[in-house]
């Protein structure tokens, strides 16, 4: 994910050139919607509070009234698709193994405690250590919407994760979501009617687009637009260097990207805007003051907390998740 916020940095001259070439060309089909609640995602099932990605900490997200897991996704070497960020396992369980060469039954446990990527210094703990199948997932919370990840371009990964989605019916509440655009535009092609997420190379023309007052005459098939809160990133986990240029970069991004008009020009073709990852108030705060849809969290107790606070935040009709029946 932190690429992203670099990238969006220091291609913006590149995106300005693609933009004009996008702009020509011939009007792609419409791409699916959005249709449910999705002001509130905890990031990798709500890591701050239990150990990330386990079927523990989705349980205490959805307990907080979190609308939308966001989660990952790897294939294990048997072929089944597991909820995991990590190739090599060495962060996630003191084990350098790599996921790909293991078979599932023979993944270790995850490490207790855990530090929390977004709250370097901060951990969570659980009473689950054990690494979750999507369709765990898909089974223990048949209706609450899942950010899907996919974290390697992978044809049998995507293949088995639309084959998961269409089988436990939940095509209109299951996402695609990866910042290379190879890998969304594969993901698209398998199962076209599931909602996506915009690219990292996407979100660049549409920047671009918007500075050129193209945007409104532009189609945009994807249903999110997730971005970083520029302001957090000299006290997280993105790797730039502390000091003169992460100054520099946060100023850049903040300059260029935190734009209301950009955002209600999008979410006037039916994109939501999603900011990540938020762990404090002032950063809720300043990420509903530019008018976004949703807000990515490692806290699903502090963002519960905080809506509850300012019910302002809150939009009518979108409280809790969205329901396991």
């Amino acid at each position: 994910m932190a690429g992203l916020a670099l990238g969006l940095g220091l291609g913006l001259g590149l995106g300005l050139g693609a933009a004009v070439v996008w702009a020509h060309r011939p009007p792609a089909p419409p791409g699916a919607r959005a249709r449910f609640p999705c002001r509130f995602f905890a990031h990798r099932g709500g890591c701050g509070e239990r150990i990330e990605n386990t079927l523990e900490a989705f349980e205490q997200s959805v307990a907080r009234g979190a609308q939308v897991l966001e989660l990952d996704v790897r294939r294990s070497r048997d072929g089944v698709v597991v909820v995991c960020h990590d190739r090599d396992l060495a962060r996630e369980t003191g084990v350098a193994r790599d996921l790909r060469a293991t078979d599932y039954a023979d993944l270790p446990p995850y490490k207790d405690p855990l530090e929390v990527t977004f709250s370097p210094g901060s951990f969570a703990s659980g009473s689950d250590h054990h690494i979750a199948r999507l369709e765990d997932v898909f089974q223990r919370f048949p209706g609450v919407p899942v950010n899907i990840e996919v974290k390697e371009d992978d044809d049998e990964l995507i293949s088995k994760v639309a084959e998961l989605v269409r089988r436990y019916d939940r095509l209109d509440i299951s996402v695609w979501a990866a910042f290379d655009h190879r890998v969304l535009r594969k993901c698209r092609q398998e199962e076209p009617a599931m909602p996506s997420i915009v690219s990292m190379r996407r979100a660049l023309v549409l920047v671009a687009l918007f500075y050129l007052g193209l945007l409104p005459r532009t189609h945009v098939p994807e249903a999110f637009l997730q971005v970083p809160l520029p302001s957090i990133i000299n006290r997280t986990y993105f790797p730039v260097r502390k000091g003169c240029l992460g100054a520099l970069m946060a100023k850049m991004l903040q300059k260029v990207l935190m734009r209301k008009e950009l955002f209600k020009q999008l979410q006037d073709k039916g994109v939501k805007v999603i900011m990540w990852v938020l762990n404090e108030d002032k950063d809720f705060a300043e990420a509903f003051g530019y008018g976004v849809d949703g807000v990515m969290t490692d806290y699903p107790t502090r963002l519960r907390r905080y809506l509850d606070q300012h019910p302002a935040h809150e939009r009518p009709g979108e409280v809790g998740a969205g329901g396991q029946g």
